[in-house]
C-alpha cells in the first residue's frame, strides 16, 4: 500500500493536516512522526492515520487548543483566528474571542460534538433578543440551546463552539449549518439601556418587511457589530468553502421570507433565519445581498 497516497486520501476525507503530527508535507517524514505519534498512545505504528489515529490525534489536540494557535503578524499587528476542526483560521478582526482565552466561554452540553469532518454548507444569521452577548450565551444554555458565534454590542466576535460541532439554533436545518447571534434586545423600549451602559444610541429600522408583512420600526443593529459580522462571513467562506451568496426575491433583491431552495438544505451560501422558517423575523433588517457584495468587491481590490 501506498503510504503516503493513503494519509492524503485519509486529510482529504477527515479533515487533518501534517501540522497535526509536526510535519509540513504528505512524505516520508510525515510517516515517521505518525508513527511516533502511535507509539507514544500505543497504537499500532503503521505510520497511516486511520480512524483510530485520527480520533486519538484529535482528541489530543482539542484538549490543548490553545497551544496550536499560529502567532502571526500583518502589518505588524496580530492576525486573529477562527476555529473549525480543531485547526485555524485567520480572521480580519480585531476583537475575537475564542473559548480557551481567558474572557472566552464554552458551551454547556446543548449541541452535538463531531469527530469525523463536517461540512456546512449554509450561514446563518439571527439576532438574540437580549442585552448583550453575555446575556445571550446564557440564555442559550439554560435552554439547551446553542450557537457557534455571538456579535457582542461593540463588535467583539465570541466563538463558543468549533464550526465542526452541531450547534442547535435552528431545528432541522443544525447538521448543514453554523450561525451567529447578533446582539441586539430589537425593542425600542430598551435604547435607554445600551445609551446608560455607553453603547450609545440605536438607530431604528422602519419600512421592514418578513414573510411579507410589514414590522413595526424596531432597533438596528451598531454599524460595528455590521462590520464584525463582515469580516466572520468573509473567514467562514474561506474556511468552510461555502459560496457569497444568498436567498434572492423574485426583483434579485435580498430576499426576506422563507426560501424554498434553503429550506430544503439545497442552498450553500449566507442566510437570514427567515430564510428557512416563516415563524421567525430575524434579521430583517440585514441586506445579505449588500453585505456579500462589498465583501466580493474588497476582496478583489
Amino acid at each position: 500500500m501506498d503510504k503516503i497516497f493513503y494519509n492524503q486520501a485519509s486529510a482529504a476525507k477527515l479533515g487533518w493536516t501534517p501540522e497535526w503530527f509536526g510535519a509540513y508535507d504528505f512524505d516520508e517524514n510525515l510517516l515517521k512522526k505518525i508513527r511516533n505519534f502511535q507509539r507514544m498512545h500505543r497504537l499500532t505504528a503503521d505510520g497511516m492515520c486511520g480512524p483510530t489515529t485520527y480520533r486519538r490525534a484529535w482528541t489530543d489536540r482539542e484538549a490543548k487548543l490553545e497551544e496550536y494557535q499560529p502567532v502571526e503578524r500583518k502589518g505588524g499587528q496580530k492576525t486573529n483566528h477562527i476555529i473549525y476542526n480543531n485547526d485555524f483560521y485567520p480572521i480580519e478582526w480585531d476583537k475575537v474571542v475564542l473559548p480557551f482565552n481567558a474572557d472566552g466561554k464554552k458551551m454547556g452540553s446543548g449541541y452535538k460534538k463531531m469527530t469525523k469532518l463536517r461540512k456546512p454548507k449554509m450561514f446563518v444569521c439571527h439576532w438574540d433578543a437580549a442585552l448583550s452577548a453575555g446575556s445571550c450565551y446564557r440564555i442559550l444554555r439554560s435552554r439547551g440551546l446553542s450557537i457557534h458565534f455571538t456579535i457582542d454590542n461593540d463588535g467583539t466576535i465570541f466563538q463558543y463552539l468549533d464550526m465542526n460541532h452541531i450547534a442547535y439554533h435552528c431545528g432541522k436545518h443544525n447538521p448543514t449549518t453554523v450561525g451567529v447571534e447578533i446582539s441586539n434586545a430589537f425593542y425600542p423600549k430598551y435604547n435607554p439601556w445600551y445609551q446608560r451602559h455607553g453603547f450609545g444610541k440605536r438607530e431604528m429600522v422602519k419600512g421592514a418587511h418578513a414573510h411579507g408583512n410589514s414590522m413595526k420600526p424596531f432597533m438596528d443593529f451598531y454599524p460595528v457589530q455590521v462590520d464584525a459580522l463582515k469580516a466572520l462571513m468573509k473567514a467562514t467562506s474561506e474556511a468552510l468553502n461555502i459560496p457569497l451568496e444568498c436567498p434572492l426575491d423574485e426583483n434579485g433583491e435580498t430576499s426576506y421570507k422563507v426560501d424554498e431552495m434553503a429550506y430544503k438544505n439545497k442552498f450553500k451560501g449566507y442566510i437570514s433565519h427567515l430564510n428557512i422558517s416563516k415563524n421567525k423575523i430575524d434579521c430583517a433588517n440585514l441586506d445579505l445581498k449588500k453585505l456579500l457584495g462589498e465583501i466580493k468587491d474588497e476582496t478583489e481590490q
